[in-house]
């Protein structure tokens, strides 16, 4: 089936879409919802810049879309539906654990009239993380809710245990922290991220960061 992948640049769509591809589909293009003046993702903060190198690191065409919180449906629906124009019939998403995403993305695609696949659904939070590892994914923590200090961090082992002294959800699902995936399976070229300046915006630290496509090896 031809779908989309809803694209955060973290670890979860990054699995997801992966795995989409393992089980026969066709992923024709990552949809990112950034900012309304066009310059960082809505989820992570990340720079839509940065996002757009990474699709081209991955070689799937990236569709970025300006939206506010409050539009943020309405503009799903209008990317969607734009896209089925072009034969997409289905969605991928990264959801895995809460219950009103879930709900969202079914009620949504049965409005949109398009198939949602959720792969990660219901996978326990270690397998998930070990899988993501198993298959070559590499990412860092760009934002977070728990401690400064994460940013910056390559997910691994020993990054999951200082996470978990937190009380934080495994994988992070309630946002207590947000990755950026630098290389991994579905990946052409794995990319090299220089890290920039910390912000902490509401209750949340960012980390700006700027990539470039590694041709090493």
């Amino acid at each position: 089936m031809k779908v989309f992948a809803s694209w955060s640049g973290g670890k979860e769509s990054a699995l997801a879409t992966y795995k989409a591809i393992l089980q026969g589909h066709q992923v024709l293009y990552l949809v990112n919802f950034i900012s309304e003046d066009g310059k960082r993702s809505r989820s992570h903060g990340i720079l839509a810049k940065v996002l757009d190198l990474q699709a081209k690191a991955i070689g799937i065409p990236m569709v970025q879309v300006k939206t506010s919180w409050e539009n943020y449906e309405e503009n799903f629906k209008k990317v969607v539906t734009e896209l089925k124009e072009k034969g997409i019939e289905g969605g991928v998403f990264g959801d895995m654990d809460l219950e009103e995403h879930k709900e969202w993305v079914k009620r949504v695609c049965a409005e949109l009239e398009i198939e949602p696949f959720l792969p990660l659904w219901g996978t326990e939070p270690g397998e998930l993380l070990a899988e993501f590892w198993r298959n070559g994914f590499r990412a860092k923590v760009v934002a977070t809710r728990l401690d400064e200090s994460l940013l910056g961090k390559s997910l691994d082992k020993a990054l999951l245990a200082e996470i978990q002294k937190f009380n934080s959800h495994p994988c992070g699902e309630s946002g207590e922290y947000h990755t950026f995936v630098t290389n991994g399976p579905i990946f052409k070229r794995p990319l090299k991220v220089i890290l920039g300046k910390r912000e902490r915006r509401s209750d949340v630290w960012f980390l700006e960061i700027s990539a470039e496509v590694s041709y090493e090896g």
